[in-house]
């Protein structure tokens, strides 16, 4: 995790070997995303301007937002934030922005989560739970199995 004097920065970057249009579906379909991000999946109408939220399978919100980009097969931005934990959902919103890359017979992903506020502890919680979720994401398509469970 980066931090410049108001910022807080998390990027991840994995290859993955597949193509840009099967993982940005697996980015983008609920009944897929909810294999490898330990049963949360996003609802939302994928369109600039269109809100966003990340749920549980009982229902509850554990993180929402806005689109902001939306540019198949190759960038997501999201105004994130967090809805469950009082002093991560009192920092305010932050940004998500995911890219794909082709490279060769993968695809480069990045995740940047970034927020303007130092020492971001919404940040510091995306920096230990991209690396979990994007194992199991890289993995599941991959070899068709998750790493991690919940």
């Amino acid at each position: 995790m980066a931090t410049k004097n108001d910022e807080s920065t998390f990027v991840y970057v994995t290859f993955i070997r597949t193509s840009p249009e099967r993982l940005w579906s697996a980015l983008t379909d609920p009944d897929f995303m909810k294999q490898y991000w330990f049963g949360v999946h996003f609802r939302t109408d994928w369109k600039p301007g269109a809100r966003w939220e990340m749920l549980y399978s009982d229902g509850r919100v554990t993180d929402a937002g806005e689109i902001i980009e939306f540019d198949p097969p190759k960038r997501i931005v999201l105004k994130w934030h967090h809805e469950l934990r009082p002093e991560l959902k009192a920092e305010g919103f932050a940004y998500c922005t995911i890219e794909l890359e082709p490279v060769s017979d993968a695809v480069k992903l990045t995740i940047t989560h970034t927020m303007n506020r130092a020492e971001s502890k919404l940040i510091q919680a995306v920096s230990g739970g991209w690396p979990r979720i994007l194992s199991n994401l890289k993995s599941l398509l991959e070899t068709g199995q998750i790493v991690l469970k919940q």
